[in-house]
């Protein structure tokens, strides 16, 4: 049992914790935007970013990393995840869930050091650096009881873990030396930059910005997504979700540079957002099909209908966006409302894939 994991039914409770998480921080940024919704849902307004990153994205990608290496005792970080979320929605007091998001950051990044100990690359070692990234932003929350001080290490948690994944494939393209010193750089600039955040948080913030946009010119370059976008079903799918994800990408580091990650700037959300929902659900959206079945063992099997959620997120985030750069709040809380029913549909395009696969067994 050591060397083999869960089973995959073991697995479904922490992905539906995750799935919690994500629910309710999708209800609490609906909140933010003044949408009437449950008490629930407005008591957990100040925990959008929290809920949505470390216990959400904490949950499945640890998860991911669990079942990768095949280890029962990397399920405890995804477990650890899940139920932060649940610590923050059921009211307990934040330490609790400080604490729970350590311990499942700290796991993860165990995880990932096995990893790196069974392959040693630069895409091993970037996958755990975004883990620790991880668990500096939770430890920077827990000390200064402040989701801001957590911003930078969070985001870089999110964008290395991709960038790292990303990089493995690149493998399969003839890339020049160059390519490889060029990303090193990229990541030591985020770190770097996310480091002196701590003690000059806006222009900590405004160069960690400008470490994102390279990192999306480098992606929109190097990733093989630029080759695959000439294929066919699938394959051209996921292709087209990167390719747009860095394109918002690049938006949203383009917005930081002008500090629009600052707590108090006009476009924080549309910055914020275009990285979150542009950037990491286009992610989400191109990889799912992939990581679910690995996951949870059921087949989604391609269809065009895809593309449908896929188009709903980037005309609603634009809507949003749109909203945020020209000061209409009315578009950016119908935009907000417009993204939330993207990821329903995504997940309904999702589920229906899945009875469709198991309809053909």
């Amino acid at each position: 049992m050591a060397m083999s994991g869960l089973r995959p039914a073991a697995r479904l409770p922490m992905l539906a914790l995750g799935m919690v998480s994500l629910l309710l921080g999708v209800l609490a940024g609906l909140s933010r935007l003044g949408w009437p919704l449950p008490p629930v849902a407005a008591a957990a307004a100040g925990f959008h970013g929290a809920l949505m990153i470390s216990a959400f994205f904490g949950t499945v990608i640890s998860l991911e990393r669990a079942v990768a290496l095949g280890r029962t005792w990397a399920y405890a970080a995804p477990a650890a995840a899940g139920l932060s979320g649940v610590a923050l929605i059921s009211g307990a007091p934040p330490i609790l869930a400080q604490a729970l998001s350590i311990a499942a950051a700290a796991g993860l990044a165990a995880a990932s050091l096995q990893v790196l100990q069974r392959q040693a690359a630069v895409f091993t070692a970037v996958l755990g650096i975004g883990a620790v990234c991880w668990l500096v932003g939770d430890i920077a929350w827990w000390v200064s009881d402040s989701l801001f001080a957590a911003l930078p290490w969070w985001l870089a948690f999110l964008v290395l873990t991709i960038a790292g994944e990303r990089l493995e494939l690149t493998r399969f393209l003839p890339t020049p030396p160059l390519a490889r010193y060029l990303f090193v750089a990229i990541v030591a600039w985020l770190l770097a930059s996310a480091a002196t955040g701590f003690w000059l948080q806006e222009i900590g913030l405004r160069v960690f910005a400008v470490g994102l946009l390279a990192l999306a010119a480098w992606l929109a370059r190097y990733d093989i997504a630029r080759h695959n976008a000439h294929q066919r079903g699938l394959t051209r799918f996921i292709a087209l979700c990167l390719l747009s994800g860095y394109g918002w990408l690049a938006l949203a580091g383009l917005l930081g540079a002008q500090g629009a990650l600052s707590p108090d700037h006009p476009l924080r959300d549309a910055a914020l957002h275009a990285f979150g929902l542009g950037f990491v659900f286009s992610m989400v959206f191109g990889h799912a099909p992939i990581i679910f079945p690995a996951v949870a063992r059921v087949r989604i099997p391609y269809h065009p209908a895809f593309y449908l959620p896929l188009l709903a997120l980037h005309l609603s985030l634009g809507l949003r966006v749109a909203g945020s750069l020209d000061g209409l709040f009315a578009w950016r809380r119908i935009g907000g409302l417009a993204n939330a029913l993207a990821l329903l549909l995504f997940i309904a395009t999702m589920i229906a894939s899945g009875v469709r696969g198991r309809a053909k067994k």
